[in-house]
């Protein structure tokens, strides 16, 4: 079947979708130097500022979470692709200062390459930074050596507690170890149900056949835990939802933040039945359920699926999650 998306030039589909969000959100972003969204009213630079780099195509993430009290600038590349180490030096360039920058790095082989140059070139800059790599996926196995697991959308509530904690002036060792503390606690599982196509090409990037379901799909296709039948709802996320307490630690008094991340084309209504089922998991564990989430925050085009995203949450955690925030597509406050 022929890809059906309302596009123009595939060329310039990274280009024209920046624009259109500066464009819509102009009260809280500006592009910069084509592929570089900060915030349009910075924050006072005796703060640290919170950057991220990741490809375009998988929207709201990642520069929807640029502005007050998250994001101060995410770094773009072209759609399923990492931005070229240059572009991230700039972005680093562009914030240096005495506070420092801490730059938010998904764990993805591209990623990883473009933000491991630009920090040894930043270094050799006097450009004080600091990285912190999510790589919540525990597909591969909860016990499976980080540098071997991806980074999916937990990076988002935890661009909201970092910059939450950079907002309240916080020093960079501060704010680093509640991050890491955060993102130790953190745990996530995809599913898919359907493939999508890549707007680019139109190629498929990822298929699976209509009567089978993947745990552990990754963000651009990646193979997961294998097929199975398609579950029920309650089945999925009781599935999954058991794993990720076995992954995060939390029980019986804890609480946490249980977000369902939808891939891009399941509605609503699906991921808030799904949503239902896990929170009673948890709640019958006597686990206390705050900040909760259920929508998109990090999409793979018209993929079916979600992620199911479980946070154990500190007490400066709660806060943090709950502080004012102000960006194109997660407020608070």
């Amino acid at each position: 079947m022929a890809m059906k998306k309302f596009i123009n030039d595939p060329a310039n589909l990274t280009t024209e979708l920046l624009e259109g969000l500066e464009m819509c959100f102009s009260n809280k972003i500006k592009l910069v130097s084509e592929k570089i969204v900060c915030r349009a009213k910075p924050k006072a630079t005796d703060k640290v500022a919170i950057l991220t780099l990741g490809g375009a195509g998988h929207e709201p993430a990642l520069s929807g979470f640029v502005g007050e009290g998250m994001l101060d600038a995410s770094v773009v590349g072209d759609i399923f692709a990492a931005p070229g180490a240059p572009k991230v030096l700039e972005a680093l360039r562009m914030f240096k200062r005495e506070a420092g920058i801490i730059l938010v790095t998904l764990n993805h082989a591209g990623d990883r390459m473009s933000a491991s140059k630009a920090l040894r070139d930043a270094a050799k800059e006097g450009i004080k930074v600091v990285e912190i790599v999510t790589c919540e996926d525990i597909s591969a196995g909860i016990d499976t050596d980080p540098d071997e697991k991806r980074g999916l959308g937990g990076c988002v509530p935890l661009y909201k507690v970092l910059g939450a904690a950079a907002e309240q002036g916080k020093s960079i060792e501060e704010i680093v170890e509640i991050g890491e503390r955060f993102n130790s606690q953190m745990a996530t599982l995809a599913v898919a149900i359907s493939g999508c196509t890549h707007p680019q090409n139109g190629e498929p990037i990822a298929t699976l056949p209509d009567d089978k379901m993947e745990i552990g799909m990754g963000q651009h296709g990646e193979a997961g835990g294998g097929l199975s039948k398609i579950l029920t709802a309650d089945e999925t996320a009781e599935r999954m939802v058991t794993q990720l307490i076995k992954a995060t630690g939390v029980s019986s008094g804890d609480s946490a933040m249980l977000l369902i991340n939808g891939s891009g084309a399941t509605t609503l209504m699906e991921m808030l039945i799904v949503y239902r089922k896990a929170g009673k998991v948890l709640q019958a564990q006597g686990v206390s359920l705050i900040n909760g989430w259920c929508g998109e925050i990090l999409t793979v085009q018209e993929m079916g699926g979600f992620q199911m995203i479980l946070c154990k949450l500190d007490q400066d955690h709660k806060a943090l999650l709950s502080a004012k925030a102000a960006t194109p597509y997660w407020t608070a406050g």
